[in-house]
């Protein structure tokens, strides 16, 4: 009887922590909208757009750093990531003009995604056994949670103490350190035959002319779109919309005095609840039909984006949205990503899938940047919260007709 393959690998434990930490300085920059537009005097739309830019920048770098990565190695396109990631936060520590912070947040976009999903998926899953592929995706996707519920608060608590330029500073060295985790991410590179046969352009060419590509390009959209815009104004909307702490409160004896500090832990929650949430759907990918537990997560965070809005916004109703939205929130990246493995195969799935997230960061480029926009125009979030609502449903939809096949078997 054959053994069965472990779930935990060095490679797994090694992705995990270089997610973790890369995503947990990533989901902090909302918390710096406030202090930095009150220090330079800035539109909220100012700061906004380069939070936006840094996600277009993560898109338009995925692909191409998942093509280096199959290129030159998986260790040096991540260390080359760390590099952009470090410069960006460092050069925008001493930068004073919102059109220096737009063009240096080029340079972090560009170090999350050397850091981020495309190139460490695409280790995890040629690491992990068929069987385990799904739930290997699933806890590396949600060691980007986990970062994200330290990230956002620590950012807070840093605040307390010094300026926002040396947390910049302290979030540089954060990055630096997580390349000790490199060794670890030392991965086979299962493909069949006919994979290691195929250049990446005949690769690119069968996907391109394949609609489920295209229908899970167009569904990623709004998850960047919703996940972007809550990551960079969610703390400011609850700093300014939500109602009055009662003094005498659960949140008030467990140190949450202030609105502000209720947005930071806010975010802090979605990637809490979001662990159980990622790791559920890498299980669950493993047993149903990806497309539909995809439409079904689409569907069900536009009933719970649609319900918060329409409902008065208390901590209350905060801290209700924040763990369902967070059971929803990176819930889609191990099915989307095991999808595109799953048709395309594991040869170039760095690539393929980065192409397919950059759909996700077109969107997150125009939640964030509508956020600040609309919010200097209306005064408020409700016209940007009700797109994020609407773009939800057409996701879930868009999901119900992929093939879910590989298009080897179905060539065959």
């Amino acid at each position: 009887m054959t053994p069965r393959a472990p779930l935990m690998t060095p490679v797994l434990i090694g992705g995990c922590i270089i997610i973790m930490m890369s995503f947990a300085v990533r989901a902090s920059f909302g918390v710096f909208q406030i202090p930095i537009a009150e220090e330079f005097g800035w539109l909220r739309a100012e700061f906004s757009l380069a939070i936006a830019i840094q996600n277009l920048a993560w898109g338009i770098g995925q692909p191409l750093f998942g093509a280096m990565a199959e290129k030159v190695g998986d260790r040096k396109a991540i260390v080359a990531g760390a590099a952009f990631y470090v410069a960006g936060l460092m050069l925008s520590a001493i930068s004073t003009s919102p059109e220096a912070h737009q063009l240096l947040n080029v340079l972090i976009g560009f170090g999350i995604a050397g850091m981020g999903f495309g190139v460490v998926l695409a280790v995890v899953g040629r690491a992990a056994s068929d069987e385990n592929r799904s739930m290997a995706l699933g806890i590396a996707t949600a060691a980007g949670s986990a970062g994200q519920v330290f990230g956002a608060p620590f950012a807070e608590w840093l605040l307390t103490s010094m300026p926002w330029q040396s947390v910049f500073l302290v979030f540089s060295g954060i990055i630096l350190a997580t390349l000790l985790a490199l060794p670890l991410l030392k991965a086979p590179e299962p493909a069949s035959r006919v994979e290691l046969e195929e250049t990446l352009g005949e690769v690119l060419t069968r996907a391109f002319r394949d609609p489920s590509f295209t229908l899970i390009f167009l569904g990623f959209f709004s998850c960047g779109y919703q996940l972007a815009f809550i990551t960079a104004h969610f703390p400011a909307f609850v700093t300014e919309l939500c109602g009055p702490i009662d003094p005498g409160g659960i949140l008030h004896g467990v140190g949450i005095t202030t609105t502000s500090a209720l947005g930071a832990v806010a975010i802090s929650l979605i990637g809490l609840a979001n662990i159980v949430g990622t790791i559920t759907a890498g299980w669950l990918g493993k047993r149903y039909t990806k497309k539909y537990l995809l439409a079904g997560i689409y569907t069900a965070r536009t009933i719970v984006a649609a319900l918060f809005i329409l409902m008065p916004i208390t901590p209350t109703s905060v801290i209700l949205f924040s763990v369902a939205m967070g059971a929803l929130w990176l819930a889609t990246v191990p099915l989307t990503s095991g999808l595109v493995a799953h048709i395309y195969g594991l040869r170039y799935m760095g690539t393929l899938y980065g192409i397919v997230f950059f759909s996700h960061q077109l969107g997150g480029f125009l939640g964030v940047w509508l956020g600040g926009a609309m919010y200097d125009i209306y005064g408020d979030y409700t016209l940007v919260w009700w797109i994020g609502v609407g773009v939800g449903a057409f996701s879930a939809l868009v999901h119900l007709p992929v093939r879910e096949r590989p298009l080897e078997a179905r060539a065959a």
